[in-house]
């Protein structure tokens, strides 16, 4: 096999080793996938100043997210059945995770349950929720990651009703997955990835099954799904969650700079400038394009993260230059899982913490959070840079 020396390689090992309708589940937009695709893209036209003849020694990546000490900025972002990319594939993830020293979230649509990612893992992780209809449901789903010693509570606030997903749709993808034919072929054509499946007893969405009102079995599953993401979701939903959780509190999915000045306004800890990795509002603007001018409107008032379309260690040196205290990756993340477990997700953030050091390193800085709009030029097509 040819050296995995960066995230596409393990892209392409995924592709081969995981069924198409997941595959596609993790690497899609929505509609024409235009805001999925900008937000990779607008990455490219940021330049980087480079600095020559500087101390390049004793350089650190060491920062904070919300308070908590990170080995780099960026933490694993809260993903959807991330157990059907790999067997186990949440447990796998915050394993990789807590030994390197960076953040997993854990979303509301895991395979494998907070309790099954605790049982398995020495320290806390975070734990992703979405507003559902049945505020019991979500006071216990609270209650429980309180219970497995949860360090941080990032609420998606953009997704109340779900965006049209075009190859979810074609692949028949459905929530629990549905098993035609067309299935059953593409899953036999990937031997290892049904060997682990076989081994493992974490199948369902083990947040929800079992402890939802109605839902016992991934049969009541689907019309539970269909039912309880709430659109009537408002700020005084924020703010019960709030006190309800009572620790760090992240809300996900700000894109615009009044939001952002009302997030900032319900005494969060922190926003993440996100849309959903492009898997929402299809002709939005990418991530990249407006942290700048957020960071600038609310970045003295509440902590700036920033996630979507990050597949280098040079993507987060960008973030982190425009106002990003903490990056997330998703997608990267999930490719090296498919492509090789745990150790695949190991590796992919190998590779983003050496291209991140390295280019720091060639911009002239030795510590990541020296790093401000000054390394690099006014970018084309972008909003105002700070700095």
């Amino acid at each position: 096999m040819s050296p995995i020396l960066e995230i596409n390689d393990l892209k392409n090992r995924a592709r081969r080793r995981v069924p198409k309708m997941f595959f596609d589940y993790a690497d899609s937009g929505s509609w024409t996938e235009g805001t999925y695709k900008a937000n990779e893209n607008d990455f490219s036209k940021i330049k980087l100043r480079q600095r020559i003849a500087v101390d390049m020694t004793n350089r650190s990546l060491k920062s904070t997210m919300v308070g908590q000490d990170v080995a780099m900025p960026v933490a694993l972002a809260p993903t959807g059945l991330t157990g059907m990319q790999h067997a186990d594939g949440e447990i796998l993830a915050a394993q990789a995770a807590e030994e390197f020293g960076v953040p997993f979230t854990l979303s509301t649509m895991s395979i494998c349950s907070l309790e099954a990612v605790a049982e398995k893992t020495k320290k806390p992780f975070w734990f992703q929720l979405y507003m559902m209809k049945d505020r019991d449901f979500i006071a216990n789903l609270i209650e429980r990651a309180k219970a497995v010693g949860c360090s941080a509570l990032v609420l998606t606030l953009d997704l109340q009703i779900l965006g049209q997903r075009h190859k979810d749709l074609r692949n028949g993808l459905s929530a629990p997955p549905k098993f035609t034919p067309k299935h059953i072929y593409q899953m036999a054509t990937r031997p290892l990835w049904c060997l682990g499946m076989l081994r493992t007893k974490n199948h369902s969405f083990g947040n929800i099954v079992g402890h939802a009102k109605g839902v016992s079995d991934l049969s009541s599953l689907s019309s539970w799904t269909a039912e309880q993401f709430d659109p009537q979701l408002n700020w005084n939903d924020v703010e019960w969650i709030r006190n309800l959780w009572g620790g760090p509190l992240i809300l996900k999915g700000i894109l615009d700079i009044e939001d952002a000045r009302m997030a900032a306004r319900t005494g969060a800890d922190a926003i993440i400038v996100s849309n959903h990795g492009g898997r929402q509002l299809d002709g939005a603007p990418s991530s990249i394009e407006v942290l700048p001018s957020i960071a600038d409107a609310v970045g003295d008032q509440i902590e700036i993260h920033m996630d979507g379309g990050i597949r280098s260690g040079q993507d987060v040196l960008k973030a982190k230059c425009l106002g990003a205290q903490g990056t997330y990756i998703g997608r990267p993340f999930l490719y090296g899982l498919g492509a090789d477990g745990k150790a695949g997700v190991t590796k992919a953030l190998e590779i983003i913490r050496h291209e991140l050091d390295v280019t720091m390193a060639l911009c002239g800085k030795r510590d990541i959070n020296s790093l401000d709009a000054s390394i690099i030029y006014p970018p084309q097509g972008l909003q105002n840079p700070k700095g």
